[in-house]
């Protein structure tokens, strides 16, 4: 661009557009060089000062999808993700959906006594062969990864919690499946580490096969904020009433008019648009 231009985030605050984050996040979702020169030039010749990353994100994603369908709705997943923040609560609960889709019942945000402190476990999942405690570790910004300090800190905390039998499921039993979740990266020492000391770690492109990118488009877990037509704060509505995935939009309508949707028009929009994401994820 030949001028500065500052950009709204979802929070209100300004912040100078930087061309190149725009690059990465289209790089990262798998479209061409071709389609990130075009999508660039058109973005940024549309843009104007004050404009929000909403917005600026629905265009380049409206672009992206005239290229692929499919690669637009992998750039909607890892933004959306991101968008689960600023904390990462909403993180936990979505995580948790991944479990209750693997055939565990769970809990979010439990305290659990361990041998010697209290611990505060964002996930326990349970099923007839094994109880689970997951760390559902958060980052806002993509370029954020789970380093090994995160591994060594969450592999300690469940070794505390391992000594102890727990009543989860109607019956007493003890630890036995370690998890750690990030929807984004873990740096190479987190993942030899992981591997070393059976802390089985989750992010968006490890490990190769059961990543969290591919179990999103197996089971259809779509974050609600990969659903351009809401508005941030309809979204962050939307999660706090446990609306957490574009499949819970489309079985849940009624919970639009809850939130202030009235038109039917514009529901009919959200839930089109809920189940084209959740279509050509295949």
């Amino acid at each position: 661009m030949n001028h500065l231009m500052y950009i709204t985030k979802s929070d209100g605050t300004k912040q100078l557009f930087e061309e190149e984050k725009l690059i990465n996040s289209l790089r990262h979702a798998g479209a061409s060089d071709e389609s990130i020169d075009e999508i660039t030039e058109r973005v940024e010749a549309g843009m104007k000062d004050g404009m929000t990353t909403n917005e600026i994100y629905g265009h380049a994603f409206s672009l992206l999808r005239k290229h692929s369908v499919h690669t637009a709705v992998k750039y909607s997943v890892r933004r959306a993700l991101a968008e689960l923040g600023p904390d990462g609560f909403p993180f936990e609960k979505f995580v948790a959906r991944i479990f209750h889709a693997w055939g565990y019942e769970t809990l979010t945000d439990q305290q659990i006594m361990g041998s010697c402190i209290e611990h505060e476990v964002d996930v326990v999942a349970w099923r007839s062969d094994a109880l689970a405690m997951v760390e559902a570790k958060f980052h806002h910004e993509f370029g954020l990864k789970s380093d090994v300090k995160v591994a060594l800190y969450v592999k300690a905390r469940f070794d505390d919690i391992a000594g102890n039998e727990f009543d989860f499921g109607g019956r007493k039993r003890k630890l036995n499946e370690r998890w750690l979740f990030t929807n984004t990266k873990f740096t190479e020492q987190a993942v030899k580490y992981g591997s070393c000391s059976k802390l089985k770690l989750v992010g968006w492109n490890y490990p190769s096969s059961g990543n969290l990118h591919s179990i999103i488009e197996q089971y259809k877990l779509h974050p609600v904020t990969c659903i351009t037509s809401l508005s941030y704060q309809q979204k962050k509505d939307l999660v706090g009433r446990n609306v957490i995935t574009c499949a819970d939009v489309i079985k849940r309508t009624d919970i639009l008019k809850e939130i202030g949707i009235r038109a039917e028009e514009e529901i009919g929009k959200i839930v089109a648009e809920a189940k084209e994401i959740i279509t050509v994820s295949k």
